[in-house]
Order: structure tokens, then sequence, then C-alpha cells
């Protein structure tokens, strides 16, 4: 079987929208291609290995790649993914060069060649995230492992915003509470929750992709007994009040829930944001307090921003 590889060259800031953009036309997986990997040091904070090939990355701006089949489809699903990415410009994301190319692969190679930018990565004080095809041992007694699929979709979970929304659940969890993760995309953040103890974790999202594949991984983590996921537009149609919500997405949509969030969360529980671009921290910031937040915490890595809020008491 022949498949497509879809190229698109363009900015970090525009990597998780058009990361989406993608699984939605149909792509089971995305390569993500970002130069910044190569100058990282991550060795010196929780003592990861890396072996980059700078050769495999762009000079500048982030690569995103999908693989499509090839059929009579092929044609008309490239231009909706060309005009749904061009349509990001009217919620404010830089697109950088917005350049597409399409390239034909064979199935043997599209099968193995994206899992060599895939592999175990410790990314907090307590979290290793594993691929399912690799054995890994613990190297300490409460290290937590979340094992993923990439091939299911939505990504690996080292992007930064998801690396800091679980570095600041790992804070911020305490045994028992409930938690309703927002756009859970893979589910990696409703099943970090669950091996934090959190008695309940209601994950949510629009997309039916990110339903299905949320509930595979949370049944490939044996997590199911306290994770429920299921297709919901944000927070529409929660009553439940919880201790703390968990939202990584973009900015824009941060800012358009936020007094919704605050209707949730009970007096004293947390709001965790991420998926923030440095130019509007600000503006989700001032949206954050407004609805009656506190900042406890920033968090920041590389051009990305999270904020850890409590809900000030009534």
């Amino acid at each position: 079987m022949k498949w497509s590889e879809i190229a698109i060259h363009t900015t970090n800031e525009a990597v998780e929208p058009v990361s989406n953009i993608l699984h939605e036309a149909g792509a089971s997986g995305v390569v993500i291609e970002d130069p910044l990997e190569l100058v990282k040091e991550r060795e010196n904070v929780y003592g990861e290995i890396y072996q980059l090939d700078p050769d495999d990355y762009p000079d500048e701006g982030v690569i995103v790649k999908a693989y499509l089949p090839v059929n009579s489809f092929l044609g008309e699903a490239v231009e909706e993914i060309k005009e749904a990415i061009n349509n990001l410009h009217m919620l404010d994301i830089d697109l950088g060069k917005n350049a597409v190319t399409i390239s034909e692969v064979n199935e043997e190679e599209w099968a193995t060649a994206w899992k060599k930018y895939y592999n175990p990565v410790k990314i907090s004080e307590r979290f290793t995230i594993v691929p399912t095809w690799e054995n890994y041992t613990p190297v300490s007694s409460d290290e937590l492992i979340i094992e993923l699929d990439p091939g299911m979709a939505f990504g690996t979970g080292t992007h930064p915003t998801t690396v800091m929304c679980i570095q600041a659940l790992e804070r911020t969890v305490q045994k028992g509470d409930s938690v309703v993760d927002v756009g859970t995309g893979s589910g990696i953040l409703s099943i970090a929750s669950a091996l934090l103890d959190a008695g309940k974790v209601t994950a949510l999202d629009l997309d039916k992709v990110a339903v299905q594949s949320a509930k595979l991984n949370v049944k490939l983590n044996k997590v199911q007994d306290r994770v429920s996921v299921s297709q919901g537009n944000l927070l529409d149609g929660v009553a439940e009040q919880a201790d703390v919500v968990v939202s990584n997405i973009l900015a824009e949509i941060i800012m358009s829930f936020t007094e919704d969030v605050a209707k949730i969360v009970k007096p004293g529980g947390r709001f965790i944001s991420s998926g923030i671009i440095q130019p509007k921290k600000k503006d989700v910031k001032d949206a954050i307090i407004q609805a009656g937040f506190t900042i406890e915490e920033t968090l920041q890595m590389e051009d990305w921003v999270a904020f850890i809020a409590r809900r000030n008491e009534e």
C-alpha cells in the first residue's frame, strides 16, 4: 500500500492546532521535527539520553508530518488541510512559512520510520513516558510510568505544553481528588492524574478521534476504573464540582471559558492551564484572575507558558 507524507513547515506556536487538523483529516499520528530538540539540556535535569540527528530537523521553524493513504480522496483531503491551516490566521496564530509538501512512501517505511523519534523520556520528578514497544525498567521506586502508542494519534506527550501540565499536576493533585481534563487529546493528563491517586477523573474532548485514542490509552495504562472519557465541548454538561481542572488547549479557548471553570472548581481548588504562547501570557493571566482565581505559579518552557491558579474562597 502507498502512503502520502504531508509535511507542513510552520511555527512552534502552530504545532498543536496543525496537528489537530491532520488528525481530523484521518492521520493516525504526527511526527514533529523541532530544531529546539537539538539544543535542550535535559540530561542535566532528569538524566535522559538523547541521540538526535541534526539532518532530521529544519534550520528554522517546525515541520509537522503526517501520513495519509494514497487514494482517490487524497487530493481533496490535502486541499481541506491547507484551507483549515490557512484559517488559523483568524485565531491570530503565526503560521511562519506555512509551506506544505507532499511525497509518497511505502507502507513498510511509514510503519517504522517514525519510531526513531520516540524513546522513553523522563519528563518530571516522577513521570516517564514509555512507548508500548519498549522494555523499560523504572530507575526508582516512586517512578510513575505512562505507556503510550503515538500511532493511536495525538503525539508523544513530550511537547512543552504537555510536560508543564504533568509537572503542575504532580505538584497539585492530592489522593482522592476529583479532576476534570478539558481537551484530553491522548488522555495523558487524565492518566497522570489517576497515577497520582486522584479518585475520579473526567476526560473530555470535542474530537471523536481523541475520545477513541484516550479510551485506548486509559485501558493500556489500567486506570479505567477511575478515568471516564466522553465527547463534549469544553465544560458543557459538567455540573459536579472538581478539585482540579486541567486544560492544555489554545490560549484563545482558555480565555473563552474561564468563567465556566470558576463554576466547576471548588473554592480553594486549582485550575491548571497550558497551551499558551508567550505573547498571549498576559491576556490569559488577566482572564483567569478576572474569573476569580489567584495565580499561584507560572511555569515556562521554551516559548510556552502554563499557570497553576487557585480559586478564591467565597
